[in-house]
């Protein structure tokens, strides 16, 4: 019956297929001038999507930690997570080396057989989400010193002291235009710097995801102090907003955290609930099926859709036309998921197509 939990958790299922959501919304979503309220307000909304799969990677290492055998785990890694990053990078290499302008390679240049490696170990310019997956892999580095902390009652204890760094030590920005001007050496470096960054950042959320497995009863206790988390995320985001206005700080993490206490707090009370209605289950299991696909084609679609329609990034309002604006972001959200959803598919059935038994998550990781 142990091996039966140990093996699947319906409320971290929908809240992993939730979280990709965010991201693909924090990433699709944007508008306002970068300088604007608006814009500061929306992107406390919608960015930030990170912070949970970092909470999941955690509290899923964790939840499958009891048979953990360290060399068994980096292989399992390599072919669950490394190796699919590196097939789902082939369209992204592709546009940086035939559409390099447009696409915004900071690398063009170079020797192609040079950036592809740059490429590959930052992550950041091919397929701008996946810097997480240099990042992620240091944390499958020293995951037997996380275990090893764990079983010494050390870990935890230090909690406290890592949301704190958290706090004090916000996300760093790598973009096209903040780097170009840089040697091709330093934009690398800057590239490195910001995969590093992010580990230092979201390493309390990782061992906070830890923690809530080991605890899993905690997550009852957030939705008991539901009120309080929620005045508290609403207040750290309206300070967050007013301080990012006027250039003073920033920092996502923070209101995401509680956001992840929130959302784990409901789907745990109502999980039962959820379970029966089938459809919506369903639908938020296939979701979190191909979460990690999502998160490595996602980027592509929204590139695709952006030179189809003529559309930036970030989309400007024009003549106060906020309602106008709205339906643009979501309709790209909307096309974004449902074709990078559809692309998965039609890939996976070409792949059992031509060999029945192969490793489609090896390939496009689903």
């Amino acid at each position: 019956m142990e091996s039966k939990k140990k093996s699947f958790l319906n409320y971290i299922n929908v809240f992993r297929g939730l979280a990709i959501l965010l991201i693909i919304a924090g990433h699709t979503m944007q508008f306002g001038e970068s300088s604007s309220l608006i814009h500061k307000i929306n992107c406390e909304i919608v960015c930030g999507g990170t912070a949970l799969f970092i909470f999941i990677s955690g509290f899923l290492f964790q939840h499958l930690s009891g048979k953990f055998e360290y060399k068994n785990y980096l292989s399992k890694k390599w072919t669950n997570v490394i190796l699919p990053y590196f097939i789902t990078a082939i369209p992204g290499i592709l546009f940086c080396l035939f559409l390099p302008q447009i696409y915004g390679n900071s690398f063009d240049g170079l020797n192609p057989l040079i950036q592809i490696p740059m490429f590959l170990t930052t992550g950041r310019i091919h397929n701008t989400p996946t810097w997480f997956i240099p990042m992620i892999i240091l944390f499958f580095i020293c995951s037997w010193v996380l275990l090893k902390l764990e079983q010494k009652g050390i870990l935890y204890k230090l909690l406290p002291i890592m949301l704190l760094i958290t706090l004090l030590c916000p996300r760093t920005d790598v973009d096209y235009n903040s780097i170009m001007n840089l040697t091709y050496s330093q934009k690398y470096l800057a590239c490195l710097g910001y995969i590093i960054n992010g580990f230092i950042h979201f390493f309390s959320l990782y061992v906070f995801g830890m923690f809530c497995s080991k605890y899993k009863d905690v997550i009852d206790i957030f939705y008991n102090k539901r009120l309080f988390l929620w005045i508290f995320m609403i207040g750290f985001a309206a300070t967050n907003v007013y301080l990012n206005y006027y250039n003073i700080y920033s920092n996502f993490t923070i209101s995401k955290t509680i956001l992840t206490m929130l959302v784990l707090g409901y789907l745990k009370h109502y999980d039962e609930w959820l379970m029966k209605k089938e459809t919506l289950n369903k639908i938020l299991d296939i979701t979190a099926k191909y979460s990690f696909g999502l998160f490595f084609v996602h980027w592509y679609w929204f590139f695709i859709y952006n030179q189809i329609f003529g559309l930036e990034k970030v989309i400007p309002i024009i003549n106060n036309n906020y309602a106008f604006v709205f339906g643009i972001v979501v309709l790209r959200f909307t096309f974004v998921s449902i074709f990078s959803m559809l692309s998965l598919y039609v890939s996976k059935k070409l792949i059992l197509s031509i060999n029945k038994n192969a490793n489609v998550r090896m390939i496009i990781g689903i």
